[in-house]
């Protein structure tokens, strides 16, 4: 059974300046760089009319991670991760998985105005298939995630503003 992920991202900024900032290559390049993570990089980036895919791969270091994870998998945790938006209704799913590990996030991100900004609702789930482990490896992963989104709704704001 998966552990349920669940996250409220609100903006100062209406949707259509995050529309422009999600189907800008260049905010993805600076936000993997401010806050991706130790070796973050942007695999690859591509916007047509309708649509935008974003791959990327971060990481968890080993040392931010409990033992109870690096007994079962030493070594920092790599992350591709894929995010898909609409640009019409901005809204999206995303996926990201564990590489060599059976464990993978997955969800949707539905955007809507709320007053002069708008907020993004991110609902999915966190699975790792680890017999005993799997419930405590998924606990974390959830929570290095809230904190990863914090951090890029945080940024997401800043980069808005300044652009």
């Amino acid at each position: 059974m998966a552990t349920p992920l669940a996250y409220t991202a609100r903006y100062a900024h209406p949707i259509a300046a995050l529309r422009t900032a999600i189907a800008d290559e260049q905010y993805w390049k600076d936000r993997i760089e401010e806050v991706g993570g130790p070796g973050a990089r942007l695999d690859s980036f591509r916007a047509d009319a309708d649509q935008v895919v974003v791959a990327m791969t971060q990481a968890i270091p080993a040392s931010e991670l409990p033992a109870a994870i690096t007994s079962v998998r030493p070594g920092d945790l790599i992350i591709p991760r894929t995010e898909t938006y609409r640009l019409g209704d901005l809204s999206g799913v995303f996926e990201a998985h564990v590489q060599d590990a059976p464990a993978q996030a997955t969800g949707t991100i539905t955007y809507t105005d709320e007053g002069a900004g708008c907020q993004g609702v991110a609902d999915g789930s966190v699975a790792v298939q680890i017999p005993l482990f799997g419930k405590k490896i998924e606990a974390v992963v959830a929570q290095k995630l809230l904190e990863l989104l914090t951090s890029e709704t945080e940024f997401t704001d800043t980069w808005i503003t300044n652009h």
